[in-house]
């Protein structure tokens, strides 16, 4: 008999490790190479223990984004308590939050992840979800354009050193980071 029927039912803990060993899968090949049976396989569960948790490989995909998503907002949270600067304030843990993944470069999850948002319109929408809902929290703290525009400048910061063979280098990333911090804390309304 093999582990997984063995093993006693702890539907969060074989969840944890489906989105886990998911988006390992994803880093390691790409969405592309993503199957239910590999990531059922790394998990060591069936592949129909996998589809009581996740009823396809897109709805298998979108909670590992989710999974992100939770994850970056308990960073932008973390480094929001720290900030104790109202204007800028989210925008700042935002650059922050983004150049710690933009370090990882393609070994993130969020790098295949993040290729697929362009063409993937349920990927789009959780993170457009996700962003506006950020944005309207932040909104008397963080709407002048100048946030905006650092905002935006993170995004391309992190997506520029995706398509780098070698990825920008930590000291240009640590330069560009600083520069957008810095805008926030001159820019914002006077």
């Amino acid at each position: 008999m093999s582990e997984a029927h063995r093993r006693e039912k702890q539907p969060e803990q074989v969840r944890r490790s489906l989105l886990d060993h998911a988006a390992r899968c994803a880093v390691e090949g790409g969405l592309s190479s993503l199957t239910l049976q590999a990531v059922a396989d790394a998990a060591s569960v069936t592949k129909g223990g996998l589809l009581h948790h996740f009823p396809s490989k897109q709805a298998l995909i979108e909670a590992v984004f989710a999974d992100l998503l939770e994850r970056l907002d308990m960073e932008i949270d973390r480094l929001l308590d720290e900030d104790h600067t109202q204007q800028g304030r989210f925008t700042r843990a935002y650059v922050d939050a983004f150049f710690q993944v933009t370090r990882d470069g393609a070994k993130s999850p969020w790098a295949a992840l993040s290729i697929s948002c362009m063409t993937d319109q349920g990927l789009r929408a959780l993170w457009s979800d996700w962003m506006n809902e950020r944005l309207e929290r932040h909104a008397a703290t963080d709407s002048h354009p100048a946030f905006k525009l650092a905002r935006y400048a993170a995004d391309g910061i992190w997506l520029a050193n995706l398509m780098e063979t070698n990825g920008i280098p930590a000291e240009e990333l640590a330069g560009l980071r600083d520069h957008l911090k810095h805008m926030t804390q001159e820019e914002g309304p006077k």
